[in-house]
């Protein structure tokens, strides 16, 4: 392959002729201190009037989202977004763009990812932006751009929603990692446009978004050939990147957008979604915000800085809620299971991004276990429809979110709980669960009720249930638990089958749970976020928990070594036309 045939024009090797402009050592300052200055700005909630990096058009059950990133338009000053390059704001607006999709246009089978720039599909992660991040921010932007990945093939898999990569320009680094996320990749075949992923030899870290683990483990490209891909910084076109597996098809630009059409058509053929379902707008989450923490609806997040612990408490449904089908899909974005998820979707990722010192988050619940049963019931009754399944789709989503929050996670069963059924899985996500007995007053006694939901309705990244996980998939723990289905369980009752980790009595209640935070604010966050993305992810392996596994903790780790960030690291002097000094040691 020629030495021209760069894949990702925004990777810099000789700064005098790249066409990505290299921002002055003042501007990378003013970014570094712009960044590290953020704490709370970051607003995920946005709708497609607001979006600066994508665009959405539709032909019946065809939906186009083009991207042509606004290289002004930055979520944090200090870089451009050159080159259909991206941030964490053009991922905001991806994931907006998809539940929009997902929920408001119920007629789409098939999605398109394309671009509106002439020769670039997508050069990956900006950069310059990473250059200038702090640890925490590239971490957390990692994280995000996988979730919404992995959020597509989610959406292939269970809700019959597919996608094709349109790949009309140069892909490299992240924009391929899009691409491998959707159900087929075709390739325009003009003798330039390759796709690459060129973060090893040009910039010292990983792949930053699966695209390892779905070279190998989803397209099935042979190792050898895939250690040849991953080291070479030019990429691999044409009939070639076909052969190797990279990609499903290649197709002349004369016929093009004719052979996108027509794998469009034949995707959308093989999808469930319905011709004519009636859309469910998403209307705005509403959400205050005050020293205190965050407060909507449904859910509530206080914030005690001083002890570095967030509570969350996620409150039941509350009135009468639908049972009909056409009474569910009438209340919309206020069906309770759906507006308690998106707003708890929201309070994780706010919290991931602005509080960095809270490392422990403690769930609570509140309200009548009968009623979040009710709404279950709804949900079973109901899961082939449409919007239900979309709605399951998006509370998955939300429970996985919280699997891979790197905090502790406690749950708290207390008087007035309601931890049944959906609102069980919050409990059973969390590292302990602490419940209060109250024998001298066994009629004030909390409970847990145990539902057909948690036999795998919301399956983990395993795939597994999370009673399935915690019980390693030992059929006589199961069958135990199985057969307390909708009987309320006492703190004696839970211990015995195995659903809590103490049932303290009230005298006993504060100072466990005082004693097991404290303890908690006092180790090593490092250790921690180690340790209990082990035992939480344990037994089975999938490809999404290789990506969050594997690849997240190896990334992690390289982001914080001086091969990539220190002073003479790939990451540190990209652009600036130096060659990286290497420790050469292996460790």
């Amino acid at each position: 392959m020629e030495a021209d045939q760069v894949l990702d024009p925004s990777i810099v090797i000789n700064p005098d002729v790249s066409p990505h402009p290299v921002p002055s050592e003042a501007v990378r300052e003013a970014g570094r201190a712009a960044v590290s200055a953020a704490t709370g700005a970051v607003d995920y909630r946005i709708e497609p009037s607001r979006y600066r990096h994508w665009s959405m058009t539709f032909d019946g059950p065809i939906a186009t989202l083009s991207l042509d990133i606004d290289e002004d338009a930055g979520i944090r000053p200090g870089y451009k977004l050159k080159l259909n390059s991206y941030d964490l704001g053009v991922d905001i607006e991806l994931n907006d763009a998809i539940n929009r999709i997902r929920f408001e246009h119920p007629e789409v089978r098939a999605v398109v990812m394309t671009s509106r720039k002439d020769r670039i599909f997508c050069s990956g992660a900006n950069i310059f932006m990473l250059g200038v991040s702090s640890h925490s921010w590239k971490v957390n932007f990692c994280k995000f751009t996988n979730e919404t990945r992995n959020g597509l093939e989610d959406s292939s898999k269970y809700s019959g929603l597919k996608f094709l990569a349109a790949v009309n320009g140069a892909c490299a680094g992240g924009g391929y990692e899009l691409a491998l996320a959707c159900d087929e990749i075709l390739l325009v075949d003009d003798r330039s446009s390759a796709v690459s992923l060129p973060e090893v030899p040009l910039l010292g870290v990983l792949p930053g978004t699966g695209g390892l683990t779905r070279v190998t483990d989803k397209r099935h490209v042979r190792h050898d050939l895939a250690d040849v891909f991953c080291t070479t910084t030019e990429g691999v076109r044409g009939a070639r990147a076909k052969e190797w597996r990279l990609v499903d098809d290649i197709a002349k630009p004369a016929v093009f957008a004719q052979k996108v059409a027509e794998r469009a058509a034949a995707l959308a053929a093989v999808s469930d979604r319905p011709v004519d379902g009636l859309p469910v707008l998403l209307t705005p989450i509403e959400r205050a915000i005050d020293d205190a923490g965050l407060h909507y609806a449904h859910v509530d997040v206080l914030v005690d800085r001083g002890r570095r612990v967030a509570t969350f408490t996620i409150a039941a449904p509350s009135g009468d809620q639908p049972t009909t089908v056409d009474a569910i899909v009438g209340a919309g974005a206020t069906w309770w299971p759906l507006a308690m998820a998106r707003e708890l979707d929201d309070a994780i990722l706010s919290m991931r991004t602005s509080e960095l010192d809270i490392g422990t988050w403690v769930l609570k619940t509140v309200g009548d276990p009968v009623a979040v049963l009710a709404c279950d019931a709804a949900l079973l009754a109901h899961r082939d429809h449409w919007f239900v399944r979309e709605t399951l789709g998006f509370i998955r989503r939300t429970l996985s979110r919280l699997d891979v929050s790197s905090r502790t996670l406690f749950a708290l069963v207390e008087e007035g709980s309601c931890f049944a059924g959906t609102l069980l899985e919050l409990a059973l996500a969390c590292d302990r669960t602490y419940m209060l007995a109250l024998p001298d007053a066994p009629e004030r006694a909390p409970s847990l009720v145990v539902g057909e939901v948690n036999f795998g309705l919301y399956p983990m990244a395993t795939d597994q249930s999370r009673l399935a996980r915690r019980f390693y998939e030992e059929e006589p723990a199961l069958a135990a638990v199985r057969a307390t289905i909708g009987t309320p369980l006492d703190g004696d009752a839970a211990m015995k089958v195995g659903l809590v980790t103490m049932a303290p009595d009230d005298i006993d209640w504060a100072d466990e749970v005082r004693l097991a935070l404290e303890e908690r604010s006092a180790m090593s966050p490092d250790a921690l976020t180690g340790m209990e993305a082990n035992l939480r992810f344990n037994g089975r392996e999938t490809m999404a928990t290789r990506v969050f596994g594997r690849l997240t903790a190896w990334q992690n780790w390289i982001f914080n070594r001086p091969n990539a960030v220190g002073e003479k690291g790939a990451l540190k002097l990209y652009g600036k036309g130096e060659k990286a000094q290497f420790d050469w040691k292996r460790v």
